[in-house]
């Protein structure tokens, strides 16, 4: 279970975003070891900093009010965070939130995520740690299209699709909340997605970084 969110800096409120993205947050999934990688994955080099960096900045350049990051395995993530969102000038829109039961899998962090968002947040992306190259423009698309509808149908989740791929992060209304709190193992949230038919809304990419992901250190150097 979840220890409970921690605000670096002031509150959501001490900086001025336009009124539709008031209601959504990105969380950051990056409680995991990294068994494949040899661990210390997230904080490994990637370019000029570390590799959760590239997922912090996405998560930050979203429409979203905060940027909660969950961290598990590896304390030194948590520093990490804190270290980025300082350089970019965002530690006031930064949480952090420890999954104690994180060895579960996937599912353990993402339940402590979206049980420790405020009470009005709308919805949420829902971000890897180690996808480091997520396009920042199919963000506001994301929004977009979990605001609107299709085929008559309101949009209930949006995710972005490359070559016919769907890819990350999701971004998840409200009504999905509870679905994403009742997740358990390693799955992640495909089990929520599945079904939902035109109401989750694929939003084209422009680039392969809503699929890249690094598992082995070998592909720290993907562009």
């Amino acid at each position: 279970m979840a220890t409970g969110g921690e605000a670096i800096g002031g509150g959501p409120d001490d900086a001025a975003r336009p009124l539709e993205a008031a209601v959504l947050e990105a969380v950051v999934l990056a409680g995991g070891f990294g068994s494949r990688f040899g661990g210390g994955k997230l904080t490994a080099p990637w370019r000029d900093g570390r590799l959760i960096d590239g997922a912090l900045a996405a998560a930050f350049a979203a429409p979203v009010r905060t940027v909660t990051v969950v961290t598990g395995a590896d304390a030194a993530v948590g520093e990490a965070a804190r270290a980025f969102a300082a350089r970019a000038g965002q530690g006031a829109r930064l949480r952090l939130v420890h999954a104690a039961d994180h060895a579960e899998g996937m599912a353990a962090t993402l339940r402590a995520g979206i049980a420790s968002l405020p009470g009005d947040a709308g919805g949420a992306f829902v971000f890897l740690g180690d996808m480091p190259r997520v396009p920042p423009a199919v963000l506001p698309k994301l929004a977009e299209a979990l605001a609107g509808e299709a085929a008559g149908v309101k949009a209930l989740a949006a995710a972005p699709v490359f070559d016919g791929q769907r890819g990350h992060p999701v971004l998840f209304g409200r009504a999905l909340f509870p679905g994403l709190l009742a997740l358990t193992g390693d799955e992640g949230a495909r089990n929520v997605l599945r079904g939902l038919g035109p109401a989750l809304a694929m939003v084209p990419a422009p680039d392969d970084g809503v699929l890249f992901d690094v598992d082995t250190p070998g592909q720290l150097g993907g562009d």
